[in-house]
């Protein structure tokens, strides 16, 4: 049992991620494909993309795909190597930190975006 630990974290995160990452992909086929309802439809529901809630909501997606990614790299060294789970917590805590500095740059680069701006 983890009770708590690093792996459970690990466990967790991933799997909020996944269905976030899901959740964004049925929402990016949803506005592509209002595009048969007509032009106004389209651009409706474009306009509610811009509110500031989904701008906020772009920084969210990355850090989400980035900790999918770099977990799921992790998870497949501590399957495939016998060394890897001697270092799982370490790699965890790597896989955090990825995910803070790519959160932290697109926030930056997206920071325009965020206020307004393009």
């Amino acid at each position: 049992m983890y009770r708590g630990r690093e792996g459970q974290w690990a466990f967790l995160l991933h799997r909020l991620s996944g269905l976030a990452i899901l959740a964004y992909l049925l929402l990016h086929v949803f506005s592509i494909g209002s595009h048969i309802f007509g032009e106004r439809f389209y651009m409706a529901i474009h306009h509610t993309y811009d509110l500031p809630v989904f701008r906020v909501g772009l920084i969210f997606i990355v850090a989400g795909v980035v900790y999918h990614a770099f977990n799921g790299l992790r998870i497949i060294v501590m399957d495939f190597t016998g060394a890897g789970v001697a270092y799982q917590r370490q790699m965890f805590y790597a896989v955090l930190a990825i995910t803070l500095l790519a959160t932290a740059y697109s926030a930056y680069r997206l920071y325009p975006r965020l206020m307004g701006g393009y």
